[in-house]
């Protein structure tokens, strides 16, 4: 198991497994359950492709797959929702700062309705689509994004500017 490794975080759902090895929502909550029965952290990802952007489906599409594994959560501290919109992961499209707070705080208010308004408050959602330098100090400033689930640009010097851009906002 992956406690016994001395690991004590898990990312589950993320975009990429969804992707490319067919991760269901039906697997992400199997992955939940493992991961809280062992006491581990978990980041949750969910987020929706271009097509269902393009329909107006963010939010049922993004909800869907929050109400999947959300009564699985025994332990709410130990959980950050990473939204991930797959549409602007690698894709040179990116979500402006407001189309990510609109999308963090209906999961948010997603998150009140299906859980609790003080689980709601206190959770951490964070940003994973394309962060860099030139938008991490907007996308930091919106009041429902606490963060970011940096993907490639974490292995490039260009990381430190991202953490200088979020830290000033």
């Amino acid at each position: 198991m992956v406690s016994d490794l001395g690991l004590k975080w898990v990312m589950i759902g993320h975009s990429e497994r969804r992707q490319f090895y067919g991760e269901t929502d039906e697997v992400v909550v199997e992955k939940v359950k493992m991961a809280a029965k062992q006491g581990l952290y978990m980041v949750v990802c969910i987020g929706e492709n271009l097509q269902e952007r393009e329909s107006n489906k963010t939010m049922a599409v993004c909800r869907g797959q929050l109400e999947a594994f959300a009564g699985h959560v025994m332990d709410w501290s130990r959980v950050v929702i990473a939204y991930e919109p797959v549409w602007a992961i690698g894709t040179g499209k990116v979500a402006t700062p407001e189309q990510a707070q609109e999308v963090h705080r209906e999961i948010r208010s997603a998150l009140s309705q299906l859980v609790s308004a003080q689980t709601a408050a206190q959770v951490r959602i964070v940003y994973g689509g394309s962060v860099n330098a030139a938008n991490a100090g907007a996308l930091a400033g919106a009041p429902d994004v606490d963060g970011f689930l940096v993907g490639g640009a974490s292995l490039k010097k260009d990381f430190l500017e991202i953490i200088s851009a979020a830290n000033k906002a």
